[in-house]
């Protein structure tokens, strides 16, 4: 019975051409007791942005990240809601948090993300003159200003199509890695999680930094224990590995000042006999004359600067192109 049926809507179908191919597939398999499927538009980008918006919890955030508008996010909020039937972000006071149904689908979100970039992102040669990508590199102020100049001068002539956004270091532990945030992070530590992969780009060694007509040589450990300090920490830390080698030797330093970069730094050692141990090589260039760069005390004490990226980008042409132009930069610097 089921065969005549078919049969006969086909034959019907022959000459009812107004019925569209996929609404006769319908109707029969809602004649035969087959579910029916209908047709389902995939929009990825509804993803990219669901995946932004949970992480950041924030349209105005998620926006800025995505490179859109805030009415722009807020209206790709307003598609993902009507195609989940949740509110995904709800505002509490004065901030947004995720519905229970929001957090239930964060990290399956995030991995097919993952993938879906993964998959669109083929294994090919790239040509840095037509290349049109914007790369974002998390590092120090330090590391910022011995690399971008050497970037300033080779990225615009090579590849003019490349937007370099640079970000500091946050107060903060985070992911920024492996949530995708960023493409490129150099610090002075190798990564602690196995999908981040990593290479030293520089080592360098620590130094001190004071004024010329410093009353005690911060060369001695004695004088350098001395001298009042100014401790460069992002998260505002007093103690460092500095006070491991003075603790080593019986003796203890005075902390005047601690600050989150070098910069802010620079101006106070400037105008009063305090120093401040900062990586050497990466600092000198940016000395005012007043400043001078002394030996540290004791033995020399590497300082890598490790540049690392997640395991997804191994494979894209573009990203291993710009890590070697970061190397090259380094090398030149």
């Amino acid at each position: 019975m089921t065969v005549r049926i078919v049969n006969s809507l086909c034959g019907a179908a022959r000459w009812r051409r107004t019925t569209s191919q996929r609404t006769f597939v319908a109707n029969i398999k809602c004649i035969v007791g087959l579910p029916i499927m209908t047709p389902v538009h995939l929009d990825l980008n509804l993803l990219v942005a669901l995946d932004a918006l949970l992480d950041e919890r924030s349209v105005s955030a998620a926006a800025a990240r995505l490179h859109l508008t805030q009415p722009a996010m807020s209206r790709t909020l307003g598609r993902i809601r009507r195609a989940t039937g949740d509110q995904i972000l709800v505002r509490s006071g004065r901030v947004m948090l995720p519905t229970a149904y929001a957090e239930a689908v964060r990290d399956q979100v995030h991995h097919l993300v993952t993938q879906a970039q993964a998959v669109l992102t083929p294994v090919s040669e790239v040509d840095p003159a037509t290349l049109e990508r914007t790369f974002t590199i998390q590092c120090n102020d330090v590391v910022g200003a011995a690399l971008l100049p050497r970037l300033a001068t080779v990225l615009p002539r090579t590849a003019p199509g490349v937007c370099l956004r640079v970000i500091g270091e946050t107060h903060t532990t985070t992911d920024e890695l492996r949530q995708g945030r960023i493409d490129l992070q150099i610090t002075d530590e190798a990564p602690p999680h196995t999908e981040i992969r990593s290479t030293t780009v520089l080592t360098d060694e620590l130094a001190v930094i004071g004024r010329r007509d410093l009353p005690r040589d911060p060369s001695g450990w004695a004088g350098f224990a001395a001298l009042p300090h100014v401790v460069v920490s992002r998260r505002g830390r007093r103690a460092n590995r500095v006070d491991e080698l003075l603790e080593a030797r019986g003796l203890s330093r005075s902390v005047s000042f601690t600050v989150p970069t070098v910069a802010l730094a620079l101006p106070m050692l400037a105008v009063h006999h305090l120093i401040a141990v900062v990586p050497g090589r990466l600092t000198e260039q940016a000395l005012p004359p007043v400043l001078r760069r002394y030996p540290m005390p004791g033995p020399p004490t590497p300082v890598p600067a490790v540049l690392a990226w997640h395991a997804r980008h191994d494979q894209d042409a573009a990203h291993r192109w710009f890590r070697t132009m970061i190397t090259d930069a380094f090398d030149h610097s």
